[in-house]
């Protein structure tokens, strides 16, 4: 075994896992499941009987030590992570359903995968492993349910602020660790004979050494909250100095009898909960653990995986027996102990399916019971499949039995009753929120009842579950502090939305509906492709809204004094016009209509009888200029001292939407005043008769 061979073998790793978990996320799985299966594909299962030339050259027995190694220590950092995610928190204030369903989601599986044991101990195991350590492990392995992988989909689904999220996420706590407790119990036991460490000495120091790490350990370590908030950052010292107690953890567990992975879990539970200290090492931590190290705990796990050892029916039999024991005793059980607490049929069920993701955590089980000879090759690919197809069939059921427009509807707060002065300003970044409230403040229609909703979705699919409120109730994030301190400041209620998002058009779209918001107020960021303001999410949202959308490009934060509104005619010319009259209505505020009428266009012609007479009685002004090119006419105009230019969003002005933004807009570009463009929106019964007069029209042409 030399350097080339390792760096070889965890480049392909790398590389497979990364393209299937991509792959898999395409199909709306999670990444993890993805890098799962690739770790399989890398081992005699599907490499090793397709070519086992490259295998052999790959993966050779030698090489598998270092391998195991690197593999070991992603598990250690993994499951410090698992600790530091969980939090006692999470189990307070859940009432009765969550005490409820976390025990019955324990109790079911582990009778069922006891009295499983029954029947497969005899067929795929030996005397060389007692009864009681054999079904102590079977139990324990179908009690599990994956809480990083869960936490994962629950903020992906926006579930996190619903009474399933929060029950879910409590049960999940409770269940990892009590099925890690016994499975510390199976260890000892199993380890009772050979362990240098007599059992005694096993119990009685595991219940020492948790007891230590909970009071006093507990209160050491909170000399290092206390520095990572002095700082105000983890530094390398102190990320030094965790990683060695995190050493020191493990080799503890480890000599005890009962495994590293367990005091690197204990170790992550019991730190303080500062958040600078949590997130910095996570930060610091996860990425390299999660893109590195696990590939290679996947990939290892997947060369002692032999699918090839269930040879005939009668072991296929055994394997689709543990699949159905598994989901009966976790799906079946959390379901109905859901139910008979109170929660509905469709909350239950969705509980029920995410309960039963086993994922990662199952893996490591599977393999400290490889290891420890618990469970024969056999059996592991058995149950490693189980594994794979209970996380693989959580996305698909929940989708069936909770939809994502249900969850994202309860995400986003219960719908409201339509109100046409109600607005939805959808903000990306902090700095951008206070100019979109102000002008949503300024835009919205007046009259009883107005509403101003800020929303941000946030992009990142691997969120961390501990960064979100565990309450139902949507709270305001960082992200729309800023907005929240503009809107007190000029005397307007704003009500915070936040959720994580994958597709930001659609649910910009729906909450908006949801809202009843007459009115979207976008923000404008440079794109990828082209320069065009109205392409990507600007597009999707100004194409499917049902109500006004503005798009708001702030050049100054400054109240505006001169504002120039364009007019050619067309439904966004005319919403572009009311929306002046609106900011007329503040004080100190000059508005302007440039019409700008076709050559030989009679002198001062209005465009509608008495329209200058309705504009002066709301304090704007009409303009008109005869110009055969309007966008240049709005540019010499916007160009005499405006603060802002109010335009529709129309081919007059260069202001169409577009998908790929190949051009960028000339009053963007040529202009110094802020930049408001609107969408007007036709009522569908308008827009049928337009429709329904478009083939007689055509035939008179």
């Amino acid at each position: 075994m030399n350097l080339l061979t390792l760096l070889v073998q965890v480049g392909v790793v790398l590389a497979v896992a990364r393209m299937v978990g991509l792959a898999f996320r395409r199909i709306h799985q999670p990444q993890v499941v993805g890098e799962m299966v690739a770790g399989i594909m890398l081992g005699p299962s599907l490499l090793g009987w397709l070519a086992p030339g490259v295998s052999a050259w790959l993966f050779p027995p030698a090489s598998l030590g270092f391998l195991n190694a690197l593999s070991q220590v992603g598990l250690l950092l993994f499951m410090f992570l698992v600790g530091l995610e969980f939090d006692a928190k999470l189990l307070r204030g859940r009432g009765h359903t969550a005490v409820v369903t976390s025990h019955v989601s324990i109790i079911v599986p582990f009778f069922l995968g006891s009295a499983l044991a029954l029947f497969l101990y005899p067929r795929l195991s030996d005397a060389s492993i007692g009864f009681t350590g054999f079904a102590l492990f079977m139990g324990a392995a179908m009690s599990v349910t994956a809480f990083p992988v869960l936490a994962r989909i629950l903020t992906e689904r926006n579930l996190t602020r619903t009474r399933v999220g929060a029950v879910t996420i409590a049960c999940a706590a409770v269940d990892d660790v009590t099925a890690w407790s016994i499975l510390a119990v199976v260890v000892a036991v199993v380890r009772a004979g050979s362990a240098e460490v007599p059992l005694w000495v096993t119990l009685a120091g595991s219940a020492a050494f948790v007891g230590l790490m909970l009071t006093a350990g507990r209160r050491v370590l909170g000399w290092l909250g206390g520095y990572a908030v002095a700082r105000g950052r983890v530094t390398q010292d102190l990320l030094a100095v965790v990683l060695l107690v995190l050493l020191a953890s493990a080799w503890t567990t480890e000599w005890l009898g009962i495994h590293a992975l367990f005091g690197a879990f204990l170790l992550g539970a019991v730190m303080p909960r500062e958040r600078v200290l949590v997130h910095g090492l996570t930060e610091k931590l996860e990425d390299v653990t999660v893109v590195f190290f696990l590939p290679l705990f996947f990939a290892f796990t997947g060369l002692r995986t032999r699918i090839g050892l269930l040879e005939g029916p009668e072991m296929w039999m055994y394997c689709g027996l543990i699949v159905l024991v598994a989901v009966a005793g976790k799906f079946g059980g959390s379901t109905l102990s859901a139910r008979a607490t109170g929660l509905g049929w469709r909350e239950a069920g969705a509980l029920g399916v995410l309960m039963n993701t086993r994922g990662l955590m199952e893996l490591v089980i599977l393999t400290i019971g490889l290891e420890l000879g618990v469970i024969s090759p056999a059996l592991f690919a058995m149950m490693v499949i189980m594994a794979l197809v209970t996380t693989f069939m959580t996305t698909p059921l929940l989708e069936l039995i909770y939809p994502a427009r249900l969850i994202r509807r309860e995400a986003a707060g219960a719908a409201e009753a339509p109100a046409t002065q109600t607005a939805l300003v959808a903000v990306s970044l902090p700095s951008a929120g206070p100019g979109l409230v102000r002008a949503a403040a300024a835009l919205a229609p007046r009259g009883g009842g107005q509403r101003i909703y800020a929303l941000h979705l946030d992009r990142a699919a691997e969120q961390r579950f501990m960064e979100l409120p565990a309450g139902p109730a949507p709270a305001c994030d960082e992200t729309l502090l800023p907005a929240m301190q503009a809107a007190e400041a000029l005397g307007v209620e704003l009500r915070p939305v936040s959720f994580a998002s994958h597709s930001p058009a659609r649910d910009i779209l729906e909450v908006a509906h949801e809202k009843g918001a007459g009115l979207v107020v976008m923000g404008w960021h440079k794109p990828v492709i082209g320069r065009s303001i109205l392409s990507g999410t600007v597009h999707d949202v100004m194409e499917g809204a049902r109500g006004e959308v503005a798009v708001y490009l702030e050049r100054a934060p400054q109240p505006w004094r001169r504002v120039l509104v364009p007019y050619r005619g067309g439904v966004h010319d005319r919403a572009a016009v009311e929306m002046g009259r609106r900011i007329a209505a503040a004080p100190d505020v000059e508005v302007t209509v440039l019409h700008v009428a076709g050559p030989g266009a009679v002198q001062g012609a209005e465009p509608e009888p008495g329209w200058a007479e309705a504009l002066a009685a709301d304090g704007v002004r009409l303009k008109t200029v005869e110009s055969a090119a309007p966008g240049d006419a709005a540019v010499a105009e916007a160009r005499e001292g405006y603060d802002l230019v109010v335009v529709g969003a129309s081919g007059a002005w260069g202001m169409e939407p577009t998908v790929l933004g190949a051009r960028e807009e000339r009053l963007a570009r040529e202009t110094a005043a802020s930049l408001l463009i609107v969408r007007g929106y036709a009522p569908l019964e308008e827009a049928r008769s337009r429709a329904a007069a478009a083939p007689e029209a055509g035939v008179r042409a």
